[in-house]
């Protein structure tokens, strides 16, 4: 997180090696990727830079980053064409390939997808000149981990052509999109419920069943909420339970859903 906000906020500032070098020492405080020792704060070791799977003897290398000797300039070039590339094209595509030239070079021990996705989000920062924005391309890109590895590493093994790479970054970006419109939707809808509903007195289980239901969206409570469910969601009787529904049947915050059978279930009153 603080690396993320460092890239955000300080969008502007200028990408240097010694930043670079901060951000990775950020994500390594005690000097440790999990169980093992990893040099922090400065460039990975002489040896091979492998993405490897399967049993000793029979291991496949899903890729290898480019040799340590050629590191140093590899960065270099990487920085410069960064400075410049700021300064024309598409910022999302622009975004697009900062991500895969930099984890392809892969300059550090451990971090370097997690510096790769800041600088996917601190480019759009650049691009758009605002720190903040209601979509996270680096959290779609983690929720989507399995396709995003398999793609880049047919573009990391291919001849240079990195189109597949960019149509799924630009269709990740877009389901991003997608996402952050629903879930502004679902908080535009639940503010405009409490403002319809907020002078209402209702008491703190009550108060918690509802918000449960709000949370879950128009569709997403499944089933609809029965006597049952407030029982085990909010730890009162069954009688307590029926007498409090009832209230908020009244209040018309809840509705009786349309059911055949025995089983009553309720819904937010949105409307």
């Amino acid at each position: 997180m603080e690396v993320l906000l460092d890239a955000t906020v300080e969008y502007a500032k200028p990408l240097t090696e010694s930043r670079l070098k901060a951000w990775q020492a950020a994500l390594f405080p005690t000097g440790y990727s999990g169980m093992t020792r990893i040099p922090v704060g400065t460039w990975r070791g002489e040896n091979p830079m492998r993405v490897v799977s399967g049993p000793i003897g029979k291991e496949k290398i899903h890729f290898e980053a480019p040799p340590r000797k050629s590191l140093e300039k590899e960065m270099r070039q990487f920085l410069s064409w960064w400075e410049e590339s700021s300064r024309r094209g598409e910022g999302l595509l622009r975004s697009g390939l900062a991500h895969f030239y930099f984890v392809t070079i892969h300059p550090f021990e451990d971090g370097n997808g997690r510096i790769a996705r800041a600088l996917t989000d601190m480019a759009l920062a650049q691009d758009e000149k605002l720190s903040t924005r209601y979509y996270s391309l680096s959290s779609q890109i983690m929720e989507e981990r399995e396709h995003y590895y398999n793609v880049l590493e047919m573009c990391q093994k291919g001849n240079g052509d990195v189109t597949p790479w960019l149509t799924w970054f630009l269709e990740c970006a877009i389901r991003s999109m997608q996402k952050s419109r629903e879930i502004i939707a679902e908080v535009l809808d639940k503010a405009e419920f409490w403002r319809r509903h907020g002078a209402l007195y209702l008491n703190r289980r009550q108060k918690k069943a509802v918000n449960r239901l709000l949370d879950a969206g128009k569709e997403g409570f499944e089933g609809g909420l029965t006597t049952r469910k407030y029982v085990s969601m909010v730890k009162v009787s069954r009688a307590t339970a029926f007498r409090e529904i009832s209230d908020l049947l009244e209040k018309r915050i809840l509705l009786q859903n349309k059911s055949k059978g025995r089983s009553v279930s309720y819904t937010i009153n949105w409307g």
